[in-house]
């Protein structure tokens, strides 16, 4: 599931792989302007729909979610799962099950994480290219693709949809196994009321949960 958000969430074009040298300065215009808008907001808040696509290109499944950032802390609720990070511990709750897994929040990992998706994460660990324009959810877009320079990560194109007030309101995010994860970003609330204990997860006050510790 934190695969599908790197979204993410976060998310997430059939791309070409520029050598870092290549990108073009449209692209990097447009991918700083969105980074800038994030960083100027305190927090932020998004509904999502997430999409996989399998080979044969139908769509097997759709999955509907919120997510909440402030700074580099997180939380994404989507199909009875949360994913919470406070930029040092991962907690991922299921809730029918309820058991929580619990990890050390590691920036290298193979994903894209919400919090990547919404910054200059780019700018290191992608080469990117502007792509022209698209209808998405009704909007004139611009189109960004992204191939990452470390070809050990499980996906091999990224495409993000940018709207006219550098949102980022829509992508794909294409995997090595062949699936295609299409996500619908809506909702987008800036500076949305969020509290410090959003981005943890407290045992206590989920009585019955069964903690796996994996740190």
């Amino acid at each position: 599931m934190k695969r599908i958000l790197g979204l993410s969430i976060v998310a997430v074009m059939a791309l070409a792989q520029p050598a870092m040298a290549q990108n073009d300065a449209k692209a990097k215009s447009i991918l700083e302007a969105v980074s800038k808008k994030i960083n100027s907001l305190k927090s932020l808040k998004a509904n999502f729909a997430l999409h996989l696509n399998g080979n044969g290109g139908k769509v097997k499944d759709t999955k509907k979610g919120t997510f909440y950032m402030k700074g580099s802390k997180y939380k994404v609720d989507i199909a009875g799962q949360e994913i919470i990070c406070d930029n040092k511990t991962v907690w991922t709750y299921n809730k029918e099950t309820k058991e929580v897994q619990v990890s050390n929040y590691n920036p290298n990992e193979q994903t894209i994480s919400p919090a990547k998706l919404f910054t200059n994460f780019y700018d290191k660990e992608y080469s990117y290219k502007y792509a022209g324009t698209r209808k998405v959810s009704g909007k004139s877009c611009d189109i960004i693709q992204m191939t990452p320079t470390n070809k050990s990560k499980q996906f091999t194109k990224v495409e993000l949809a940018v709207d006219n007030t550098k949102t980022i309101v829509g992508g794909n995010v294409w995997e090595k196994n062949g699936n295609n994860y299409q996500y619908d970003v809506s909702g987008f609330t800036p500076n949305a009321p969020v509290t410090d204990d959003m981005f943890t997860f407290d045992p206590k006050k989920h009585p019955g949960v069964e903690v796996v510790d994996l740190r």
